[in-house]
């Protein structure tokens, strides 16, 4: 559908919530706990905070959760019977708050998801959920979204993007119909067009590097020693794939309790040394450059080429919670700086 745009007052963002969640909706929306700020189901507009760049963890637990039951079994002399994923008990779920780059990466994940098989749980999930994002006025030094394809003012994902206003009021951009059916739902909150543009209400982020480049180079040097001087630091504790709003690597595993038990899904990371072994015990990316270069591959290379999209989209959690500093836009930007053969 053609963008639609609308002013909503910033007094009426907590009578829009309001609206929201009285019409039966499951809100999720950064909530600020110690030191860190993730996206936590609310009941009240003063439960949200917007002191924030990006939440710590990424938005793509709603429909692709940390844990994860696809269905239960018991067991009964030679019968085994099955209850399936209830489907049909996912509620509507509004993502409020959600950041340009967290709602970028909802293509490639989904990608992913319907890749060869459609994975229906989770993308009923992500079809019964709405994201309304808001549009970023600051940034850090580890933000390189503008690298990536993306920026601060980005609709791509989101369903309805707002954008504070130099009055302090929101610019409301309509994307998709699930918006539309959210400015349906209350439209005395969205009233006429404002003039003021966004762009100069946005923040800068510079461009460090061409990401179409990271392709070229990836495959170029392969076998290059770079990878084992980005790598010397990574303790493959897996942290950057668990906030990455794109990663999307997942172990089954049958828990069982008696006759009992249950199939569950969890993530997993390709930076885990165990994560490639094979049951003979040999391990094709047994050191920890390799499972590095691996995941720059993946998201640079791979993923482009198996499903149009990459994996990276410049949200730099990944560097804010590596507990040894690494960086990966100064690795990108080592990579785009190699000398082309």
């Amino acid at each position: 559908m053609t963008i639609e745009k609308y002013l909503v007052k910033s007094a009426s963002l907590s009578a829009l919530f309001d609206k929201i969640k009285a019409s039966g909706k499951v809100v999720q929306a950064p909530v600020k706990k110690a030191h860190t700020v993730d996206f936590m189901p609310v009941n009240a507009f003063n439960e949200i905070t917007d002191d924030y760049i990006v939440t710590t963890q990424s938005a793509k637990s709603v429909a692709f959760p940390r844990v994860e039951k696809l269905f239960k079994y018991t067991k009964a002399k030679k019968e085994v019977t099955i209850a399936d994923y209830a489907i049909n008990t996912i509620p509507e779920v509004v993502m409020w708050g959600v950041r340009p780059c967290d709602a970028a990466g909802v293509s490639p994940l989904n990608a992913i998801f319907t890749w060869d098989v459609d994975d229906v749980i989770f993308t009923t999930k992500l079809k019964r959920t709405t994201f309304i994002g808001f549009s970023c006025q600051k940034s850090d030094a580890c933000c390189f979204c503008t690298s990536v394809g993306g920026n601060p003012g980005a609709t791509a994902g989101s369903d309805i993007l707002m954008t504070k206003l130099s009055s302090g009021n929101y610019l409301a951009e309509i994307i998709t119909e699930k918006g539309k059916a959210i400015q349906v739902l209350a439209p005395e909150f969205f009233e006429e067009t404002p003039s003021e543009e966004k762009e100069k209400n946005l923040a800068q982020v510079p461009i460090q590097f061409n990401y179409l480049e990271i392709k070229e180079k990836v495959d170029a040097y392969f076998e290059s020693d770079i990878w084992k001087a980005q790598a010397q630091r990574c303790i493959s504790c897996g942290t950057c794939a668990f906030v990455c709003p794109t990663c999307a690597c997942f172990d089954i595993q049958d828990e069982n309790h008696g006759k009992v038990g249950q199939r569950i899904r969890n993530w997993d990371s390709c930076c885990f040394s165990q994560f490639t072994i094979h049951t003979s015990g040999h391990n094709p990316r047994e050191s920890q450059d390799r499972r590095w270069r691996q995941r720059i591959n993946h998201k640079f290379s791979i993923m482009p080429d198996r499903i149009n999209a990459y994996g990276c989209i410049g949200c730099g959690r990944c560097s804010r919670a590596c507990p040894v500093d690494m960086n990966i836009m100064e690795h990108l930007i080592g990579i785009s700086q190699l000398a082309k053969k």
